[in-house]
This record gives structure tokens, sequence and C-alpha cells, in this order.
């Protein structure tokens, strides 16, 4: 099983783009070099470049199947795409702006990587992210009471569980660092179709991390009761299983 599968990722592709244009709406400036951290395979850049026509593009991610994908099907001169770990990696200059979706509740301390990397926004520079905030949903808790159950618990009580990503702490982290801050949190209610759509749509995402730990017939009875668990939680109706998803963002820009 590939640590990140592309395909799976793609397969909500415009749910997912939704919160990365909501995020890039509201940037105050008009940057002509851009980092996009966590950029996957690319898929979102478009937006980037459809907002700011003329920028330089740069998206990073640490999945080598992910990025070898972003560079084939690439068709922007003015984008270009690299493998590094965000946690570690900085800008060889200063950039406009540094662009987020969905990457740093990955990183176990987020906001010291977010601190080295404010040094390398150019004078009037954003700073500006967007991650899930659901930790207490069904698909969280559903997650972490399979993961400690004594069958699975010797290979699970390792993986990292998400915590909370309150918007009150962008809003008090960047603020104290002489940004002007907007913090906000959304939830979408996103509207899935087909069987256990909501296991398909974790399956990519949050899940990942327990099924990679699991050998396959283990993975195959965690994968059964945890679809169980989801569909009860998550009952189908006529016209489709309604997914509710928080999720927290914060532009940081320069003093008004």
């Amino acid at each position: 099983m590939q640590t990140w599968d592309p395909d799976r990722y793609l397969q909500f592709a415009d749910d997912r783009a939704r919160p990365y244009l909501d995020l890039i709406a509201q940037i105050p400036t008009a940057p002509s070099t851009i980092i996009d951290l966590g950029c996957g395979p690319g898929h979102l850049t478009r937006h980037l470049r459809a907002m700011w026509p003329d920028a330089q593009v740069l998206g990073i991610d640490s999945s080598p199947t992910m990025i070898d994908q972003a560079i084939r099907e690439n068709t922007d001169a003015h984008a270009n795409y690299d493998i590094a770990d965000a946690s570690e990696w900085t800008p060889d200059q200063p950039v406009d702006l540094i662009i987020s979706n969905a990457m740093f509740q990955w990183v176990p301390d987020q906001f010291a990587a977010i601190d080295r990397l404010l040094a390398y926004l150019t004078e009037g520079g954003v700073f500006a992210l967007q991650v899930p905030d659901n930790s207490d949903s069904p698909t969280h808790r559903s997650l972490a009471e399979l993961a400690d159950d004594p069958r699975f618990a010797d290979r699970l009580g390792g993986v990292r569980r998400l915590p909370a990503f309150d918007p009150a702490q962008y809003l008090e982290f960047f603020t104290d660092r002489g940004f002007f801050t907007n913090a906000w949190s959304t939830t979408y209610m996103h509207v899935l179709h087909g069987t256990d759509p909501v296991y398909d749509w974790i399956s990519g995402t949050a899940a990942r991390p327990y099924l990679l730990a699991l050998d396959d017939g283990d993975r195959e009875t965690f994968v059964a009761e945890l679809k169980e668990r989801l569909r009860e939680a998550y009952p189908p109706k006529s016209w489709g299983t309604v997914l509710p998803f928080r999720r927290t963002f914060a532009v940081a820009g320069p003093p008004s």
C-alpha cells in the first residue's frame, strides 16, 4: 500500500478544492512568488494561476508519488514541484506567499515549523493555511476506538491522533508576531454518494496512517468494522450521505 495514493485522494477532488478556494479568496495581496506546501498531485495549482496569472509557483510535498504525478501532469511553465518535508524545508529565497491546504495537521510541531517559515516571507508577505478541525467527529472517534482495541493496539498505539485546531490558536500565534490575522472556522456539509462513501473519504487522508500500520489480514478486519461504524454514524439518505466537515483557516498578512 502506497503511503499516499493520488487516485484515492482525488476521488473527492471537487469537495477538497472548495476550502482551498475559500482560503485564497481571503489573501489580501497580489503575490508574484508562491510556495504551496503540501501541494499533493498539483491539482490545485490552476486555482493559484487563475488568481495570480503571472506568479511563480513552487509546490512542495513529502510524497514522491504525489510529486511524480504533479510533475507528469504539469503544463504550467511558471509552476514547479519538489519533494521535501515541510517540517524541515526552507525556501531558497524570500517569497510573497506561503500557502498550505490541509497539511499542517500532519506536522507534529506545526507552530515551530510555521515560525521558522515566517522568516522567509518578503516584507508584506502573507502566510495562509487551512487544516481540518474535526478530531471530535465520529470519523476520528471511530478510528481512535478501533486503534485502542486489543486486536490492533500493539500496531496502532503509535499512530499520531490529530488534535483540535482552534482558530483562536492561530489568531494569537500570528498576531503575537506582528501580523494582521484573519482566522475562522467553517463546517462544510459534503453530500457523498456510493457505497461506504465516508470510509472512501477518510481512507485517503485521516485513516491512511492506521491502514498502513496493519498487515493485510488485520487491515481487512479493521476496515470492515470501521465501515460498519461509519454507516451507523452517517446513515445514507435517498439523495446521498451527509458528511459534516469542520475546517479552520488563518490568513496572516501585513498590518493594515
